[in-house]
């Protein structure tokens, strides 16, 4: 999804828009790039949650987590990109903390659809989905940088469609 669609999409939210009278800098726009970069290849964030097994949405988030820690040591804890990491990151441990028992174990979700523990995961698949798509629209917006493929799915609808 190209910048000017994403920001189209962002509505009532208080970022800067890059723009000439703000321009993020160097560094946090590369951290931006190297975490959108990351993100797009994360496929628990825009996969039908029918299709994904939970063992391996549960490994995916703690991958996301353990990299979203390590680009926060590399900012500004003050700035607003932390502040969007920090709050995917917290939605990463509310969506492991929903479906993971201790020691990593997966609850079992039961074998056919419908079962109530999948509605455990599906809602928790959709609620991480949702913080990450507005966190990444921000993200996007506020340095200029394009969403590519499936990510752009998790968008905030624009504002015309709600």
């Amino acid at each position: 999804m190209k910048f000017r669609e994403v920001v189209s999409r962002v509505t009532g939210l208080s970022v800067p828009i890059f723009g000439a009278q703000w321009n993020p800098p160097e560094a946090e726009c590369v951290v931006a790039r190297r975490v959108l970069a990351f993100l797009e290849d994360r496929r628990v964030l825009f996969v039908p949650s029918e299709m994904e097994v939970p063992r391996h949405c549960v490994e995916s988030v703690l991958r996301i987590r353990e990299f979203l820690t390590a680009e926060l040591g590399k900012l500004d804890a003050e700035k607003e990109l932390p502040l969007s990491l920090r709050a995917m990151r917290a939605a990463c441990r509310k969506f492991l903390a929903t479906v993971e028992t201790d020691d990593r174990h997966v609850i079992q979700f039961g074998a056919h659809q419908g079962h109530y523990a999948s509605w455990i995961f599906n809602g928790a698949v959709g609620e991480l989905r949702g913080v990450f798509g507005v966190h990444i629209a921000r993200l996007a917006a506020s340095h200029g940088l394009d969403i590519e493929g499936e990510l752009a799915s998790i968008l905030p609808a624009p504002a015309d469609e709600r």
